[in-house]
């Protein structure tokens, strides 16, 4: 008998791995892909990033996690009409791979057990506990008293459990050599509807041009890729030498007056797949957030199922009304309701 099976080795599922093993609860965390994970994301760690890191896992993010150039100032704006507007702010610029990779050895410290290269595919619940049914080589059953699902938008076990599948982007991104007349240490989205179907982006990493746009309708990618290139070339003198590689993601389509699902019975969830994630695709300190919270619903209520998911509801409303000024910004830079 496990008392709780984690979904998804991210920085969700390590952050409420650690604080349940921490608790010594018996804790099997199962990834469907082989760790260490690789995740396309921009890596730009804010601030409330960095601190929830320092608070949850008691460390400073180490210099091997991270990218050139280390340190993020902030990001840019540039609005539908084409205005700029700048938010400093001090963060890190990281490789995914390696920091949730580095998370996650905190989570298999503190004694959680890890099962990589399985999926969870459904569940069956009853009064006293949840049976999760796994496959690696085989299919087979583990049961538990409670399941937190931190997979993210690509799962599918959420799909079982509440019979719906996610709205979701597609995000498309290209790793460059070359050169721009931008500053590095910025993260850049750009807003302005002829250039994506959501936004697209610029950053750079271990000198690296990244740029990236995202749709809803994946065949509108070269379309939407090339009058960004053509944008920043008239722009910012974009010249790419060498594209090195690319890449396609999914992300939650999270819109105005968004809802979260906190989970159903003894299933909770967390992360991008309960729906915490700004508008501008910052998940990581919602991840982190959502995860820690989670864990703690989870042990001060073990025995009340109804408890957990009520409490988990009310530790993170501070988290939800995060969301919803993020989402407040956005408007005001869109000038219209998403």
């Amino acid at each position: 008998m496990i008392d709780v099976i984690i979904i998804g080795a991210g920085p969700t599922g390590a952050t409420a791995a650690k604080v349940l093993a921490e608790s010594n609860l018996k804790v099997l965390v199962v990834e469907r892909m082989k760790l260490p994970r690789y995740k396309s994301c921009s890596g730009m760690l804010i601030k409330k990033t960095v601190d929830l890191v320092k608070r949850y896992f008691r460390e400073d993010i180490p210099r091997s996690v991270m990218c050139t150039p280390t340190e993020n100032c902030g990001m840019v704006f540039t609005d539908d009409k084409g205005k700029k507007f700048v938010f400093e702010q001090s963060g890190l610029n990281v490789w995914r791979s390696k920091f949730d990779y580095w998370l996650f050895e905190k989570a298999i410290a503190a004694g959680a057990e890890l099962r990589d290269e399985t999926v969870a595919i459904s569940c069956e619940q009853d009064d006293k506990t949840v049976k999760v049914k796994l496959h690696s080589d085989k299919e087979y059953i583990v049961e538990a008293k409670y399941v937190i699902d931190c997979e993210g938008v690509t799962g599918t076990f959420k799909r079982n459990v509440l019979g719906k599948a996610p709205e979701v982007i597609t995000t498309f991104q290209t790793f460059n050599e070359g050169s721009i007349d931008l500053d590095p240490h910025y993260f850049y989205a750009y807003l302005q509807p002829e250039l994506s179907e959501y936004d697209a982006w610029f950053n750079v990493k271990d000198d690296m041009l990244v740029l990236g746009v995202a749709v809803r309708d994946t065949s509108t990618i070269d379309h939407y890729y090339e009058t960004f290139l053509r944008y920043l070339e008239e722009n910012y003198n974009l010249k790419i030498k060498k594209t090195m590689k690319w890449e396609r993601w999914l992300l939650p389509y999270i819109r105005k007056g968004f809802s979260i699902d906190y989970g159903k019975g003894r299933v909770l969830f967390a992360g991008e797949v309960a729906g915490f994630l700004n508008p501008m695709g910052e998940g990581i300190s919602a991840g982190l957030e959502s995860g820690y919270t989670a864990a703690q619903a989870s042990i001060n209520n073990f025995a009340t199922p109804a408890a957990v998911i009520d409490g988990y509801r009310e530790s993170t409303k501070l988290l939800r009304e995060y969301m919803e000024r993020q989402w407040g910004l956005v408007r005001k830079l869109v000038g219209a309701v998403l």
